[in-house]
Order: C-alpha cells, then structure tokens, then sequence
C-alpha cells in the first residue's frame, strides 16, 4: 500500500494549509498554525509537528528553541482535505505567552475574558 502523499492536500494561494493541534490524551484546542507540504512531510517523518512561519518564512519546529514540544500522535485529514487535524502530546505551554492554549480569551456577554493565565 503506498505511502499518504502531502500534494493531495487542499493548500491556499501561499501553498500553506491550517493545522489545528489538540491534547491527544483531554480533547483540549492547543493552537493553530500553517503547514506547507514539505512541513506535513517533516512532521509525519520526524514525528515532532514541524509548522510554517509565515512571519520569518522558515520551518518551526515545535519546542525546538522553547523546549515545549509537540509530540505528534496521529495527524488527521479533514472532509474537504483544506484543514488538519494533530493529535499532539505537549509539553509545557503550546502558546507563546507561555499559557497552556493559545485559546485563553472567552467572549462573553460582549465582554472578553481571561480564561486562563500564563503559566
């Protein structure tokens, strides 16, 4: 049975794809980020999720220079093949400021609210 090919993804205009990562183990958002091919190459290879950065044009390893990584367990392929899904094992804050999830704003009755703190 041959290998899953990157290039039959859905990728935009810029070639990149969104990636959704989740706590395999609790169900819990992470983060989202963007994937080129070659980033769910590496990933699939390397088993640590390697992303794109779109603002310093460069592969992004995951925890490679803050120690917080992502452990990939299983990468999933939406309905439409525009969008993934990784099932991560995280170490330490997925955010960069240094909270657990990059989803830590909840807006409620038209007001925002901190729903968790750095760690």
């Amino acid at each position: 049975m041959p290998g899953f090919d990157p290039s039959t993804l859905r990728y935009d205009a810029n070639g990149l794809i969104p990636c959704i990562a989740q706590e395999a183990a609790t169900g819990e958002v992470l983060m989202m980020a963007w994937m080129s091919a070659e980033a769910v190459a590496r990933t699939l290879e390397t088993g640590r999720v390697t992303y794109w950065s779109r603002s310093r044009a460069a592969f992004w390893v995951k925890g490679e220079s803050s120690g917080h990584v992502q452990e990939l367990v299983e990468l999933r392929v939406d309905c439409d093949r525009d969008c993934l899904l990784a099932l991560v094992r995280q170490t330490g804050p997925a955010c960069h400021t240094n909270r657990r999830s990059c989803f830590y704003t909840g807006l409620r009755d038209g007001q925002e609210v901190e729903l968790m703190s750095p760690e």
